[in-house]
């Protein structure tokens, strides 16, 4: 009989977040396979990028799991959250638990090794957390043990040093203060976003491995909040709801996909993080949804062109929670989840497997920005007034960091007025 343990994926995103490879960075020309300027290191960033193509497939397949899950709900989830968590998770798996771990993670073991992928992994989180940068994006991952487990020194030695993890000692015994320590280290990390975050503790659990995504960022163009308005939001045929919706005019990155009937919009946040906002046209939401990967970023990155838009987006807060085990199977990770796993580069013997996978994660989007107030008149000072694009009824939202080229967050929004 296998021992098991939760590993619990949390996430908390403040308004509105995102970079990814894909989305080359018009904005100052920035190619998404050079390493930028003020990288640190530029070993540093090839390896991050080496990540790149194989964490935007996974992060899309995933998404297709999700929405399948939840279909005609709201749906907001970090990929890069889920897949550090488990490539965090290889370090200590062995043999078949391994590659079906990193080949779920869709890396192809025959093109990158392990050793490259727990490089990239270590890489991406140290420019992930960044201080200069003028986004607040911290990743944290930390694992709660109790005192009968005793991992291997290997283990945490290799999983603080690329991973950054933080060690507790948990009474898992205990139910009620293990949730206390876990919960009370989770809301403090989050600054108070996610609270109460595990409840029901099973007494048998050995082990919590957390991974966690913080995002605060601030609009290059700030909303006004005083044109911040009441207006309709259509649901489906039938449901009809009232939402803030912000407005601004101005030039914004724009594009039109024929191919896939869907408008748009890049929105830029102070620092690295990009905002991918796409309006299907009716009825087109599921061909969407279906036809998503990371080829189709890129061709709107590159088609991108500045436009006059007068801008109507709801200003809304989301909130996913998912127990995702069975998504992850689907996608070919099984035998962790099994008497079958091999877990043994944790604790030297393969009694461990895991029994549940939770994530969670949280965005809210208002009007805040830091723009000069100066910069907006000439912008708006045109004879006719510019097309209206209205973020009105169900639509995707994509989060990049432009430095790392890493997808952060990809949410669905069908009712902005549902807080989760």
């Amino acid at each position: 009989m296998k021992i098991t343990f939760y590993i619990s994926l949390l996430l908390a995103g403040l308004h509105a977040v995102s970079h990814g490879h894909l989305p080359p960075n018009h904005h100052n020309g920035h190619d998404p396979n050079e390493p930028k300027h003020h990288m640190h290191h530029a070993g540093e960033a090839i390896a991050c990028l080496k990540l790149v193509p194989n964490n935007a497939d996974f992060a899309f397949q995933f998404f297709k799991e999700i929405i399948l899950e939840v279909p005609n709900k709201n749906a907001f989830f970090s990929p890069v959250s889920i897949s550090t968590a488990f490539a965090m998770l290889a370090l200590g798996a062995r043999s078949t638990t391994q590659t079906q771990i990193l080949e779920g993670l869709s890396f192809n073991l025959t093109e990158i090794q392990e050793k490259e992928i727990q490089e990239g992994f270590h890489n991406l989180i140290h420019m992930l957390n960044h201080p200069e940068s003028k986004v607040q994006l911290n990743m944290v991952n930390a694992i709660f043990l109790t005192d009968k487990l005793k991992p291997l020194k290997k283990f945490l030695d290799d999983a603080k040093a690329l991973y950054q993890l933080e060690a507790f000692t948990t009474d898992f015994n205990n139910p009620r203060e293990a949730e206390k320590q876990i919960n009370d280290y989770v809301e403090r990390k989050t600054h108070g976003k996610i609270t109460n975050l595990v409840k029901d503790m099973d007494p048998q659990t050995v082990m919590l491995l957390g991974s966690f995504v913080f995002f605060k960022g601030n609009w290059e163009k700030s909303f006004k909040p005083e044109h911040t308005e009441e207006r309709e939001f259509f649901v489906d045929a039938e449901t009809t709801v009232k939402v803030p919706m912000m407005h601004q005019t101005g030039r914004f990155d724009f594009y039109f996909d024929e191919d896939l009937s869907c408008t748009v919009v890049r929105l830029h946040y102070n620092g690295s993080a990009t905002a991918f906002l796409v309006l299907p046209a009716k009825g087109k939401m599921k061909q969407l949804e279906q036809t998503l990967v990371k080829e189709t970023i890129q061709e709107w990155s590159d088609h991108l062109f500045k436009r006059l838009l007068s801008l109507y987006f709801p200003k809304f807060s989301i909130s996913g929670s998912y127990e995702i085990t069975n998504m992850l199977s689907k996608m070919g990770i099984v035998d962790v989840f099994t008497d079958q796993a091999d877990l043994s580069g944790i604790t030297g013997t393969p009694d461990l497997k895991v029994s549940k996978v939770v994530h969670k994660a949280s965005l809210d989007v208002d009007e805040r920005g830091t723009e000069a107030a100066a910069a907006t008149a000439a912008e708006i000072m045109t004879m006719s007034l510019p097309p209206a694009i209205e973020f009105n009824r169900p639509f995707l939202m994509l989060i990049f960091d432009r430095d790392t080229n890493c997808t952060l967050f990809i949410g669905k929004i069908v009712n902005p007025a549902i807080t989760s």
